[in-house]
């Protein structure tokens, strides 16, 4: 590789223009919101923004419902975003002359908290949207997913969110592309804080004042959630602090306006005002807006939680009639937010009467409940056991460990882990630096980021002769509320294809816990002959399932299981499929077909004796 010093003559091309397509973005809502709170801009007149408080009420009771419907989702960004997101669809959507998307290309890197900009929107009527919108949230039915997804919903979504860092360098595309386009438009970015310790986040921290400089980026707003607060816990307790990531926004070309209370929604439309001004004055010096917000702003309980409420932490609609009136602090909540949270809370009483009716009626001689549990559990358990056998298992993470389940290893060996912050990429890159000094690694993160933003770690790794073992979690049924950019159908052909890579998929804790046990002793045992060693990747869901699916099942390394014989038809899964495919096989003996139901959990090396005498 060298430096191209060839020469081309130029050509001669007609005038630079972009396709021209009909934008798909709905237009700017015509009425006021209709649940609103005044401020004054900087010229002193009043300005109707939406009231914050509804937002957080509506995503309360748009959550409820989605947990009734089996659905995991967020309260925590939403809540701390509020004030934030009211101020800047103010702004956008009183743009006089044209459409609000023509003025503003607007970008919610942090998607987990989209389920707010739902609820800010349906009080404007945005899109058609009413409230009654909001209740199928989540489900197959609804375009709103628990992430903003454009190719759902590509009315109000410009860019696809959620794997966090990912939408900001999009957003830095916009506009440099607007710029070459000679638009008139101002792009705005959120995002929240933890997003900013990925890699592709601090690729466009210097990217965007850096070409900003050189006059080639439109006017650039990012405005960053400063909470201190992950999925898991506290950013600095911990990983690190993130402060002098934001020091160091300065230097790199960013103007920085401080947002000391991020819920003074006087102030924060100021600043963000201020930011647009700022930045269409001088577009080569970007602005950031840094604002201190507290998550799960609105209840005190998440407020004070150290994960700030990330996940809705109602089970039910047992206490949102609560949850909505502490939200107005004191005030009364609009009626009619009282009286959805009444049905719902009516609801939950009414099944739980119905729970006591049955369980009375029932006889009291009733065959044991099938035990179960999520899969990961039995992974992290293999871990406990591998290190206390004394084999020097480490554990490095980015963040999710309590969803993927290793945590129960990091909190019974609290010595042997360590979280390097939301980077996905840097986490498995470690990973293979332990492992050149000795270790076993075992890395882990929701699959969806495993599979993307590790796929070249984990080649590195392998040409590395540094494996690592990695635990991949929520590819399961029940994940797919968080949409595409959480749950895909790439993640086995992505993996399996990488050299000395084994991938496998089991579909209940104690198959989890003996092939993770086996391959941390394989894993060893070729290190220690002088082997490379392979690198084993564990894909799990995250619902529940029974413990075993047959009694005194053997897990023989590299087997498949017979869980089921028949004579007409042959039915092979794995992970969470293999629920589907035992429950397929009962129901064709209903129609008197007779199924052979086979579990290969190991992907990339098929067990083609076993499925080859089924067959």
């Amino acid at each position: 590789m060298a430096e191209d010093k060839s020469v081309v003559k130029q050509v001669e091309a007609p005038p630079l223009a972009p396709l021209n397509f009909k934008p798909r973005l709905a237009p700017t809502p015509r009425r006021a919101p209709k649940y609103p709170v005044r401020v004054k801009n900087a010229a002193g007149q009043e300005v109707i923004l939406g009231d914050p408080r509804a937002t957080r009420a509506l995503v309360a009771l748009m959550d409820v419902h989605a947990v009734n419907g089996g659905a995991a989702c967020h309260w925590g960004g939403p809540a701390a975003f509020a004030e934030i997101m009211a101020a800047i669809h103010g702004i956008m959507f009183s743009v006089p002359g044209r459409e609000w998307h023509e003025a503003f290309n607007f970008v919610n890197d942090a998607g987990h908290t989209e389920n707010g900009v739902y609820a800010l929107r349906a009080n404007y009527g945005f899109d058609g949207m009413t409230f009654e919108d909001l209740k199928p949230f989540r489900s197959i039915k609804s375009k709103f997913t628990g992430h903003g997804e454009s190719h759902l919903n590509p009315e109000g979504v410009l860019l696809s969110n959620g794997p966090l860092g990912s939408a900001l360098p999009q957003s830095q595309g916009l506009a440099i592309a607007d710029k070459v386009a000679k638009r008139d438009r101002v792009t705005i970015c959120t995002m929240s804080d933890g997003a900013a310790m990925e890699g592709e986040a601090k690729e466009a921290f210097a990217a965007i004042p850096g070409l900003a400089s050189k006059a080639r980026v439109n006017p650039y707003v990012l405005v960053i959630s400063d909470n201190d607060t992950k999925l898991s816990g506290r950013i600095t307790k911990d990983a690190f602090s993130m402060q002098r990531t934001f020091a160091a926004m300065g230097a790199l070309g960013w103007n920085v306006i401080p947002v000391p209370n991020g819920h003074d929604l006087q102030a924060v439309y100021l600043a963000i005002e201020q930011g647009i001004a700022a930045a269409k004055a001088d577009p080569t010096r970007p602005v950031c807006l840094l604002a201190k917000t507290i998550k799960g702003y609105g209840i005190k309980a998440t407020e004070e939680n150290s994960t700030g409420g990330h996940g809705f932490p109602l089970a039910n609609g047992e206490k949102i009639v609560d949850w909505v009136n502490e939200i107005y602090r004191g005030q009364q909540p609009p009626e009619e937010f009282l009286d959805w949270a009444k049905a719902l809370r009516l609801d939950w009483e009414q099944k739980e009467a119905a729970k006591k009716a049955k369980a009375a009626a029932s006889p009291t001689a009733t065959a044991p409940a099938v035990k179960k549990d999520k899969v990961q559990s039995g992974l992290a358990k293999a871990a406990v056991r591998a290190a206390q056998e004394g084999l020097p298992v480490y554990s490095i993470s980015a963040d999710v460990q309590g969803s993927t389940g290793i945590s129960l290893f990091q909190k019974s060996l609290p010595d042997r882990f360590i979280e390097v912050g939301i980077a996905e990429a840097n986490m498995i890159s470690t990973g293979a630096g332990f492992a050149k000094a000795g270790f076993i690694p075992i890395v882990d993160t929701f699959g969806q980021f495993g599979v993307t933003k590790g796929n070249l770690p984990l080649t590195m790794a392998a040409l590395s002769q540094a494996p690592v073992i990695a635990l991949f979690s929520h590819v399961g049924f029940q994940d797919a509320a968080d949409g595409a950019s959480h749950q895909a159908t790439t993640y086995l052909a992505a993996t399996s294809a990488i050299p000395h890579t084994i991938v496998i998929a089991p579909s209940c804790s104690e198959e989890a816990e003996a092939f993770m046990y086996q391959a941390i002793k394989r894993y060893a045992a070729d290190r220690a002959s002088g082997k490379d060693g392979d690198t084993y990747i564990f894909f799990v869901g995250r619902e529940n399932y029974p413990l075993s699916w047959v009694e005194n099942a053997r897990y023989e390394w590299g087997r498949a299981q017979v869980l089921q014989e028949g004579s007409d038809v042959v039915l092979v899964a794995c992970g969470p499929l293999l629920s589907k495919a035992i429950e397929a096989g009962k129901k064709l003996a209903e129609q008197n077909i007779k199924a052979t139901v086979l579990n290969n959990p190991f992907i990339n090396r098929v067990d083609l004796d076993t499925i080859g005498a089924a067959v």
